[in-house]
Parts: structure tokens; sequence; C-alpha cells
């Protein structure tokens, strides 16, 4: 397992694990990361990412990015 922002951009991965305090796991929840979601980086900046979830796109900062485990 690694965070989310070592996957490179264009690659489909699925989520294994969500670490963080409980308000942050609901609040990516809110988004669409759940345990075993696919998800894909569109792209990076300066650390954040712009990630393709379930048809969506989200930027999420790199501590939450961090906290997603693929």
């Amino acid at each position: 397992m690694m965070p989310l922002t070592m996957v490179e951009p264009g690659k489909p991965i699925s989520i294994q694990r969500i670490g963080g305090k409980e308000e942050i796991k609901r609040f990516l929840e809110n988004l669409g990361f759940v345990v075993g979601s696919d998800v894909t980086i569109i792209s990076k900046i300066g650390g954040n990412v712009i990630v393709n979830i379930k048809n969506s796109r989200v930027a999420i900062s790199k501590e939450m990015a961090n906290k997603i485990m693929v």
C-alpha cells in the first residue's frame, strides 16, 4: 500500500484504506472516497491532486491525499 500522492497520473487504482480522524474519513466518504472504489489521478499541482472518482472530478489537498492508501 502507498498514499494516493505516490500514484502516477492516468493510472486507475483501487482504494484500500482511509486514515485520519473520523471527521476527515466522513468528509472523504461524502466525496466518494470509500474502500474498494476506483480512483484515477488527473493531475498533480504543488502536491495537491485532481482525481476522477465515480465519474466526477474532485480536487483534494496533499494532506488529504496522503490519508488515502491505495
